[in-house]
């Protein structure tokens, strides 16, 4: 029965890294790429080690499974913000069929700064809001 289990849990880790591999190479842009590849790939991740967990019953190696899976999710949903950021940065093109660009009325590509929670003074210059704690004031 266990080999059966394993055997699924294997299979099913193989296909989402399949499907998250098919996405990579077929889906249109950048962000829905990188869509594709963290999540597929972050489950079959999961669905492989607990698979390898099953086929060796050993302490050391359910240890592991779970340190490798902890590792790919904290760090593959990090590392496809920065890439999918720096890649807005730098002006990759969005998908033709793209809805809604939530991004582009806050950010600033001159200098690659995202703005948000500002206000405007009676000037008309950019003021944030948050630059009124005592740690952020200037002595006069």
């Amino acid at each position: 029965m266990i080999e059966l289990l394993q055997g699924l849990l294997l299979l099913a880790g193989s296909l989402f890294m399949f499907v998250a591999a098919l996405g990579v190479v077929r889906l249109p842009d950048l962000l829905t790429r990188m869509h594709a590849s963290t999540k597929g790939a972050s489950l079959g991740v999961m669905l492989l080690m607990a698979g390898v967990a099953l086929h060796f019953l050993e302490e050391v190696v359910f240890a592991r499974t779970i340190a490798i899976t902890f590792f790919v999710l904290m760090t593959a949903p990090v590392a496809a913000h920065a890439i999918g950021r720096a890649g807005y940065f730098v002006g990759i093109e969005l998908w033709k069929g793209t809805l809604k660009d939530e991004l582009r009325p806050n950010y600033n590509p001159l200098s690659h700064r995202l703005h948000s929670g500002l206000k405007k003074t009676p000037r008309g210059a950019d003021e944030t809001a948050h630059h009124e704690d005592k740690g952020d004031r200037e002595e006069s």
